[in-house]
């Protein structure tokens, strides 16, 4: 599985940097890492993944990792991709289906970008790490640099949800509240590179952690023996998953790998969904605009939803646009009540950022965007179980035992 990663791209303009080198951005825009895909088409089939563990690292010629013995994993399996009938039926969709990454080892699709940023730092020579996070990136980063031996310092707003501010520190990761948002928290990261000599894990400053987003795309693919769906709903605060599973797309194509209509150049429509509390992608695509504004006062439930300022912003917006997809908010209202009705409908834990993939899916079927028989995939990116104060909110006091009016039940 020897990786065909060669060189480094810069997305804003093309210039081709060095894959062995430690590299973070160029001209303050993100890199991506390039294969050589021909040399890949010709030597690698994709039957040979059927003899291989079920795991993120099965595409290891499409993975940035050089040396197998410099993975950091801890057993990142598959994750299911379950049909939602009852669901659907609630929606008047016919095919209806959730990718769950709850079942990750850190509970969130954390922990895949985490998995290859973690890895290739170790492969670097990197021995301390930092990032800012509002949500599972930092609990994810912690467990992911502990595995590896590897200090990691974490930068969070005060306002974080507890469970992702107590995995942080129990993983053995240097944590800190931070009075503002996640890119105040990005500001102190900046600010304490020179002084702390750590290497920057934000979302898209650094080329891997987009790498292990898009295995979620080589995933659903394979899955979905080859084809995809029509329609992709994902929660979007910095996009790395978005932008990932597009660059899986168009790899996947060039390696000649998708069947039927995919193979032809067909793609899924892609729907970038926020909450009306923290939607800069929504009003940069609403205004016709490649880059996107800062999104004063955010403020959602959905605390991965919670990026004012994605720097990957051009990479998202192109993506939905090119896919013919749109990108969508929902009033904030609507997160908590979507989360409670999906999870009980199907019995998974939907996470909040996932709720408002549902309130959208709801107005597109209603506008007629997307049609009864569409094939539809929504991303749960996270467990319902990382967010307390989520779930606790819209609960009725429960009962005590000699309260209970059995007639009433």
């Amino acid at each position: 599985m020897a990786s065909y990663a060669t060189w480094l791209e810069s997305s804003i303009d093309g210039t081709r940097l060095e894959l062995d080198r430690l590299q973070s951005m160029h001209a303050g825009r993100p890199l991506l890492v390039r294969y050589d895909l021909e040399r890949a088409r010709r030597e690698v089939r994709r039957e040979v993944l059927a003899g291989r563990e079920r795991d993120l690292w099965r595409y290891g010629e499409l993975l940035p990792v050089q040396r197998r013995e410099n993975i950091v994993s801890l057993g990142e399996q598959a994750t299911p991709l379950l049909a939602c009938p009852r669901l659907g039926a609630q929606l008047g969709l016919e095919h209806l289906t959730i990718k769950d990454e709850s079942h990750l080892p850190t509970g969130s699709f954390k922990s895949r970008g985490m998995a290859l940023a973690v890895s290739r730092a170790k492969e670097l020579g990197v021995t301390r790490l930092a990032l800012p996070t509002a949500g599972n990136a930092g609990g994810a980063a912690a467990a992911y640099a502990a595995r590896a031996g590897l200090e990691c310092y974490v930068f969070m707003p005060k306002d974080t949800p507890l469970v992702n501010r107590l995995e942080a520190g129990l993983h053995g990761a240097k944590a800190f509240l931070v009075d503002g948002l996640i890119d105040d928290c990005g500001k102190v990261v900046r600010e304490g590179a020179e002084a702390m000599g750590w290497f920057d894990l934000s979302t898209l400053k650094e080329p891997y952690r987009l790498e292990g987003k898009k295995t979620m795309g080589l995933e659903l693919c394979e899955q979905l023996d080859w084809t995809l769906p029509d329609v992709i709903l994902y929660p979007t605060g910095g996009g790395t998953g978005l932008v990932g599973m597009w660059k899986a797309f168009d790899e996947l194509a060039r390696l000649g790998w998708l069947e039927g209509e995919w193979a032809d150049g067909r793609r899924p429509r892609l729907f970038a969904c926020q909450s009306a509390g923290c939607a800069p992608i929504v009003r940069a695509f609403d205004a016709g605009e490649r880059h996107a504004l800062r999104f004063e006062n955010a403020a959602t439930v959905a605390s991965g939803l919670r990026v004012p300022a994605a720097v990957g912003d051009f990479l998202i917006l192109d993506a939905v646009r090119a896919s013919g997809g749109q990108a969508r908010a929902v009033a904030e209202e609507r997160l908590l009540p979507w989360m409670f009705r999906a999870s009980s409908a199907e019995g998974l834990g939907i996470c909040p950022e996932t709720a408002a993939c549902f309130a959208v899916l709801e107005d597109l079927v209603n506008e007629g965007v997307v049609s009864p028989e569409s094939r539809v995939v929504v991303w749960n990116t996270g467990a319902a179980q990382k967010y307390v104060e989520a779930l606790e909110a819209p609960l009725p006091e429960l009962p005590a035992l000699g309260d209970i009016d059995w007639a009433a039940l």
